[in-house]
């Protein structure tokens, strides 16, 4: 058994190496090669930039750009300064058509490739479906490359041994160990911890416990009939941005907010709720919007209760209807 485990990662490691090699001549008239050594050493700095200002591991960045963009070697990369193979969306600058799953897929295109990196970052803390990677301790490589696998970034299921296979062989983990010094020096200097995270023994963690109040905020908070306290969503504000200005656990605000699985990303004017909504509301009110086909996860934002209480309200109410007809 031992034997077929060990010739099974053996494979497993030939089959990675074969695929970085293609990526490697995938330069598509790209005479300048970057070697991956080089992409490294070029990028390594930026990456710890980005694990010490948007909490995403250093080591993550750099292996999803070593994979996604052939270590700056791609047809995307070169033609549209694109490293992470992020699509379209809701993009609303220029645009790159290339062939991926479908044909002539639109894929974003940046200035340089730094923008690239800053929007790497920008997409991942944007969206609600990658707030648990921030409950993740940031040197947590391997958690790290499944959770991303697992919110969708990726649809190959090889996605997460790729990366960790990329890591540690070109020990790109050890940047992660110098941000997070980096980090440790500093709030050592100026003794207090940066919004969101947490340091402890060494390490640390992107989820900080809230006191449940905030100590600076521009924000004006409001509240609800229902006693519930919310913030109004600004032009390109995501739950990010608001998690790290009140100190709150991202997974957690999102939790609160119940947002579907289709509402990914916050536009303007989206009521933000920074505690959890009341399990109960005056049943008239409800049962007035419920009665005009609005829908219920609307109807929850709106009033500050939860939206399981108000799918259990919503069934118990047709089920008396239909109780009353029978009769």
């Amino acid at each position: 058994m031992r034997n077929i485990a060990y010739k099974q990662e053996v494979m497993n490691r030939i089959l990675a190496l074969i695929s970085l090699v293609f990526l490697s001549f995938s330069t598509f008239g790209n005479d300048n090669k970057t070697s991956l050594e080089e992409y490294i050493a070029f990028w390594k700095d930026v990456a710890m930039n980005q694990m010490l200002t948007h909490g995403i591991p250093a080591s993550i960045t750099l292996s999803q750009g070593i994979l996604e963009s052939g270590f700056g070697n791609s047809l995307l990369a070169v033609k549209a300064n694109n490293h992470f193979g992020i699509k379209c969306h809701d993009w609303t600058g220029e645009t790159f058509l290339k062939d991926d799953d479908k044909r002539n897929e639109c894929f974003r295109k940046y200035d340089n490739a730094a923008q690239s990196f800053e929007d790497h970052s920008s997409f991942l803390t944007s969206r609600s479906r990658y707030a648990s990677l921030f409950e993740l301790e940031i040197t947590d490589y391997k958690s790290w490359a499944k959770g991303l696998k697992d919110a969708g970034y990726a649809t190959n299921p090889e996605y997460p041994r790729r990366l960790i296979d990329i890591i540690e062989r070109y020990d790109l983990d050890q940047y992660d160990v110098l941000a997070t010094n980096d980090l440790i020096a500093e709030n050592s200097e100026n003794k207090m911890i940066k919004p969101g995270s947490d340091v402890k023994n060494g390490k640390i963690k992107n989820n900080q416990k809230s006191s449940g109040k905030a100590d600076k905020t521009s924000r004006a908070v409001h509240t609800n009939q229902n006693r519930t306290r919310y913030v109004i969503a600004g032009k390109h504000d995501t739950f990010y941005l608001i998690s790290k200005e009140f100190g709150y656990n991202l997974r957690q605000l999102n939790r609160w907010n119940d947002f579907p699985a289709h509402k990914d990303v916050l536009s303007e004017g989206d009521k933000v709720y920074i505690m959890r909504k009341r399990k109960r509301i005056k049943s008239d009110v409800v049962y007035q919007d419920i009665q005009q086909n609005k829908n219920l996860w609307e109807v929850a934002q709106e009033h500050g209760v939860q939206l399981k209480s108000l799918l259990e309200f919503s069934n118990e109410n047709s089920a008396n209807m239909a109780m009353s007809e029978e009769d």
